[in-house]
C-alpha cells in the first residue's frame, strides 16, 4: 500500500508537466486557438496537387510567368454556385483557374480546377481584372477580412502556388496575395 502516494504523486506531476507543456507550446504559437485543429487525415483526403495541375493541352514553361491570388467575395461556395452568383450559364465561363473552397460549398481546402486551367486559356481582362494573358488566377472562396481564409485554404493555396511556381519557373516577385493573406 505505501506505492499509492507515490503513484498518485507521480500522475499529478505527468499531468501538470503535460499542462505546462500544451500551454508554452500555445503561447509560443502563431496561431489563435479559435483557428482550430488541423488534421493530417482530413487535410489528404483533399486529393494531390499534382492530380489538380493535369491539363487536357500539353504545357510548356514559359506558358505563365504570373499568379494572382485573391478572393471571391462570398462566404461559401463551389464553381457551380460562383457562375450562377455571377449570372453566368456554366462554371466554363468562369474567369480565374482555380477554385480554392472553404467548407460552406465544397470540403474545406478543396481546389477545383476550371475549363480555362485544363484548356490552358487565358484569363480574360475585363471590368475588375485588368491582368496579362500569362498570369495563372486562383480564386479563394472568402470575403477577406469579414471571412478571411481558413487554415485549410491558406495551406492548400500555399501547396498549389508551390508547384506552379517550380513547375513554370514563375519568380516569387511575380506571385501576388491579396491584402492581408497569412503566410
Amino acid at each position: 500500500m505505501p506505492t499509492r502516494p507515490r503513484e498518485a504523486k507521480i500522475l499529478i506531476y505527468l499531468v501538470v508537466s503535460m499542462t505546462i507543456g500544451a500551454a508554452l507550446l500555445m503561447a509560443l504559437d502563431s496561431q489563435s486557438i479559435s483557428a482550430g485543429a488541423f488534421s493530417l487525415a482530413s487535410y489528404s483526403s483533399l486529393g494531390s496537387i499534382p492530380s489538380v495541375t493535369q491539363t487536357r493541352q500539353g504545357t510548356t514553361a514559359d506558358r505563365w510567368d504570373r499568379i494572382e491570388v485573391f478572393y471571391s467575395n462570398t462566404k461559401g461556395g463551389d464553381l457551380a454556385q460562383l457562375a450562377s452568383l455571377h449570372g453566368l450559364t456554366s462554371p466554363d465561363d468562369l474567369n480565374f483557374h482555380f477554385l480554392v473552397c472553404n467548407s460552406l460549398g465544397a470540403m474545406d481546402g478543396q481546389i477545383q480546377s476550371t475549363e480555362k486551367w485544363l484548356n490552358q486559356w487565358s484569363a480574360l481582362p475585363g471590368a475588375a481584372w485588368y491582368g496579362s494573358s500569362k498570369t495563372i488566377r486562383i480564386c479563394v472562396i472568402g470575403e477577406g477580412k469579414r471571412t478571411p481564409a481558413s487554415d485549410y485554404q491558406i495551406s492548400r493555396t500555399q501547396e498549389l502556388v508551390d508547384t506552379l511556381t517550380r513547375k513554370f519557373d514563375i519568380e516569387r516577385d511575380n506571385v501576388s496575395y491579396p491584402a492581408g493573406w497569412q503566410l
